[in-house]
């Protein structure tokens, strides 16, 4: 009992609805909110009639009536709400408003019914016109309605009253009173523009069932009461105008003669179609809801609406309606009326664009043959229709036929012009053309893909506009639901549809990320072009690899490498800076790929060699010496090519021959750089002492300098001719380090006869100041060979001492005071001369006499006497002191 309770608290549509917090339109007495089933997301509209809507209006005779008779009157009023929605559930007609969910009652004590997605009432629309028409507005103007969707979304919905529309949704009215009339033997009894509801396909549909009854002439039996026009007629001030009959619109036939007939909508229709018109746009019968007001106006042929006044319209209408529909509507006598099938037969109707609307409604039922013939006329024609109708209309009608294979190519022909001429066509084609071509081409894992060539020949239609879907969607949207079907066409068994494929690159590579072209779209590609054995397919395949190296289309007619060092037109220069793949993706994958081909057409190798063009752009000078110029001398050198072909190949391997030349000289006129650098600091290393003999800077010691000139330490048997001055030579005390030697050549400025050197030639002075030649030993004179020293020099010049380092602040050979103190900021090398006349150090450059045979002189490392002492114990003169060197 509980739980039985507690379920009819529960609303079956608050539960499995989501319901929008406020409500899009007021139709009547009906607040209508967008909805949305949670399961399943589709669309709803919601009426809702609260229940405080039945309380006494101010002003009316509420206070004094009894409780008895408003609880009757709510009674009626509630009956007739509860009987609109149960002949929506029974009446299921494309031009009656469909029911979604049936009429429940709500916590509030009201009742709420669900239908399919609305988006305005007639009445609602034409009040938005006469809003804007009073605002400055222009007739025909989109009517835009900001609404708040189920999820709490602002949507903007816009309709359009133009001449199609009207016809239109005139002609779908009178297709459902048609159905009303014909088939269910009903009469509706309250047309007005409050009853019409526009969907969202901008489809009119009838609603407002609340009075409907059969006709007085019905012998049919239905569950449903007939009218009382007693109790209809009657205007209760204690109820709202929406929930009793609207005598504005109604015929002469319920006032006047008490009857009640099929001929009374279609003069309501009339007065429909004269508030379409009329400005502002309501009936041309003013009649307060009130019966003598209604009967004096048709009591005056003034106040009467015909022919010769308009239809007391304010503007003027069309002259099919004036002259031969309104005035068999709007007529006294009902039998002068024509009825719902005649009139959409009438002369209002007989129009190319109101015809194709018509047909496109029966097109279910038409044959195949009319189908496609339908189809392809329908393009020639579309220009013509509305915006709105297309989009609204024509298009949804469209897509729903989408699944007959045998107009699929036909009908997405018109679907993608449709797009192309909406200025919403990027929103249209995103909400309702991709999900119906990912359910026609995408089949479900695991089934089979058969070949079907009325599906290939959709898709050919659908690469041919990929410009236009490429514009139209985002590159996520193109990726999830664009990409999986261009990989049909790519690995499609048909060449033509590969060829297709493979063309739409261009759009592809403006849409897609560097990552999906990369790993999504480039190995197809390279799959297809592997494995085709067609040349077309080969070449075609070619073609796409130079755009994925960011060459342009007809790149394979551009004769310009690039690498020549012309200038290039702008667009050439930016696709070479905009490469696609990477260096390692076009080294490592496209040129491997170029190799392994085994045809030799011309086609095909000029084909190959705009790619190699692209290549030469990106890839190492080191990999094109290696790889690429093997492959176009191999290619070049085709038995199949003619003079002009083999020279555009010479002309490639040139410009790579010599950007690779140009490429190895740079670099290595940067090695030489850094080598000459090094070098100049080793050679500087290598000119002083230290490097050149093998000493360290230091002093040799006095004890081994003894011992050599005086034999009393033979030399070892591998000493070289520079005696000791190689091998390692103890650390010098501190103060010894102290003391910067410095170096010099250079000669007397007035040599002494004799002094030359054994050429005749005169003694020079080259300086250098480099830092690095420091540690040259002055030149000295030796003693003649001995027994120890026999193997220590065996030149020319005699047996010469190595030379040594001087300090020319210490050396007694250096007396001048200018040469003295140029030598301390100058290294020199000291060339002992011959010693003189006295026995004195030797204050210039010459060439020291050699020493006599009984006693060898003993100098220290530096030139100076073993014992401080400066001349020989004798002397000799002429050619004589010379004897030693010769």
């Amino acid at each position: 009992m509980f739980s039985s309770a507690l379920k009819s608290f529960t609303s079956n549509i608050s539960a499995n609805y989501t319901i929008s917090s406020t409500p899009t339109s007021i139709c009547g007495a009906w607040k209508v909110y967008d909805g949305k089933k949670k399961l399943t997301g589709k669309a709803v509209s919601v009426f809702v009639f609260e229940r405080k809507t039945l309380d006494p209006q101010g002003g009316g005779l509420g206070p004094r009536s009894s409780s008895s008779s408003l609880k009757k009157v709510h009674d009626e009023v509630i009956a007739r709400v509860k009987k609109e929605s149960n002949l929506l559930a029974r009446l299921r007609h494309p031009s009656i408003l469909e029911l979604a969910e049936p009429i429940e009652d709500t916590r509030s004590g009201g009742f709420m019914f669900a239908t399919e997605p609305v988006t305005v009432s007639l009445a609602g629309l034409l009040q938005d016109k006469d809003d804007q028409e009073k605002a400055g507005g222009v007739a025909g103007r989109p009517s835009r309605f900001v609404v708040e969707d189920a999820e709490g979304q602002l949507q903007r919905r816009e309709l359009e009253i133009d001449e199609l529309e009207i016809q239109k949704g005139l002609l779908q009215v009178a297709q459902g009173l048609e159905f009303l009339h014909e088939s269910a033997g009903l009469v509706h009894a309250n047309l007005t523009p409050d009853s019409i509801y526009v969907n969202a396909k901008s489809d009119w549909k009838i609603a407002g069932l609340a009075f409907a009854g059969p006709p007085d002439t019905s012998d049919t039996p239905l569950n449903i009461p007939p009218i009382s026009l007693s109790e209809v007629l009657y205007h209760d001030p204690r109820l709202p105008r929406g929930l009793q009959l609207n005598m504005d619109y109604t015929s002469p036939d319920f006032v006047l003669d008490t009857s009640v007939s099929s001929a009374a909508d279609m003069f309501s229709l009339g007065l429909v179609m004269l508030a379409l018109y009329n400005s502002p746009h309501t009936s041309p019968l003013k009649t307060m809801s009130n019966i003598s007001t209604y009967k004096k106006i048709f009591s005056s042929s003034s106040s009467t609406p015909s022919s010769t006044n308009n239809f007391l319209c304010s503007r003027p209408l069309p002259r099919d309606l004036l002259t031969g529909v309104l005035p068999r509507l709007i007529t006294r006598r009902p039998g002068q009326r024509m009825n719902a099938q005649e009139f959409q037969q009438s002369q209002f109707f007989d129009n190319i664009l109101v015809s194709s609307i018509r047909f496109l409604d029966s097109l279910p039922a038409k044959s195949p043959n009319e189908k496609s013939q339908f189809m392809r006329g329908l393009p020639k024609i579309l220009n013509q229709f509305p915006r709105s109708v297309l989009e609204k209309k024509v298009l949804p009608a469209l897509l729903e036929q989408i699944k007959d294979r045998d107009l699929l190519f036909l009908i997405l022909q018109n679907v993608f012009k449709i797009i192309k001429s909406l200025p919403s066509g990027r929103r249209v084609f995103i909400e309702k053309v991709i999900p119906k071509l990912r359910e026609t081409f995408i089949t479900p894992k695991g089934s089979t893909n058969e070949r079907d060539t009325a599906k290939e020949a959709g898709l050919v239609i659908v690469l041919e506009n990929i410009e236009l879907i490429g514009q139209s969607c985002s590159g996520k949207e193109f990726k999830d639901d664009i990409l999986p079907i261009l990989h049909l066409g790519l690995e499609s068994h048909t060449h033509s549809i590969v060829d297709k494929a493979l063309g739409c690159l261009p759009t592809i590579m403006k849409v897609l990320d560097f990552s999906t072209i990369k790993h999504d779209v480039f190995p197809v590609v390279a799959a297809v072009f592997s494995k085709t054995s067609s040349l077309g397919i080969k070449i075609r395949g070619l073609q796409a690899f130079v755009i994925l190296c960011g060459g342009s289309s007809d790149s394979t007619h551009d004769m310009g490498d690039g690498l020549d060092g012309a200038f290039e037109t702008p667009r050439n220069a930016e696709s070479g800076k905009n490469a696609v793949l990477d260096k390692y993706t076009v080294q490592e994958k496209i040129v491997p790929l170029l190799k392994a081909m085994k045809t030799k057409e011309p086609a095909v190798m000029m084909a190959a060699l705009a790619v190699f063009k692209q290549v030469g752009k990106i890839a190492d000078s080191d990999f094109l010496a290696t790889e690429c110029l093997p492959i176009l001398w191999s290619f070049s050198l085709g038995p199949l090519l003619d003079v002009q072909q083999f020279q555009e190949y010479m002309k490639l391997i040139k410009s790579l021959s010599t950007k690779i030349e140009n490429e190895q000289m740079r670099k290595l006129q940067e090695l030489s750089s850094n080598s000459n650098t090094t070098r100049s600091n080793d050679s500087m290393n290598v000119g002083s002492t230290d490097a050149v003999f093998g000493g360290n800077g230091n002093d040799v010691g006095g004890d081994d300098f003894e011992r050599l000139v005086l034999g009393k330490g033979m030399p070892s048997k591998n000493a070289d001719m520079l005696g000791d001055s190689l091998r390692p030579q103890p650390q010098r005390s501190q103060s010894s380090r102290a003391a910067t030697p410095v170096f010099e050549w250079s000669t007397t400025s007035t040599p002494t006869p004799g002094q030359n050197n054994a050429n005749g030639l005169s003694t020079f002075t080259p300086q250098t100041s480099s830092p690095s030649l420091n540690n040259f030993a002055a030149l000295k004179p030796t003693p003649p060979p001995s027994a120890g020293l026999g193997n220590s020099m065996t030149n020319g010049f005699g047996a010469m001492a190595p030379m040594q380092p001087s300090r020319p602040q210490s050396s007694p050979w250096s007396t001048n005071t200018a040469t003295s103190s140029y030598s301390q900021s100058q290294p020199s090398f000291v060339v002992p001369p011959p010693p003189p006349s006295s026995t004195s150090a030797y204050p210039q450059f010459s060439i020291a006499p050699p020493p006599s045979q009984s006693k060898p002189p003993v100098q220290n490392q530096y030139g100076n006497m073993a014992n401080g002492a400066s001349s020989f114990q004798q002397k000799k003169t002429g050619l004589d002191a010379y004897e030693s060197l010769l």
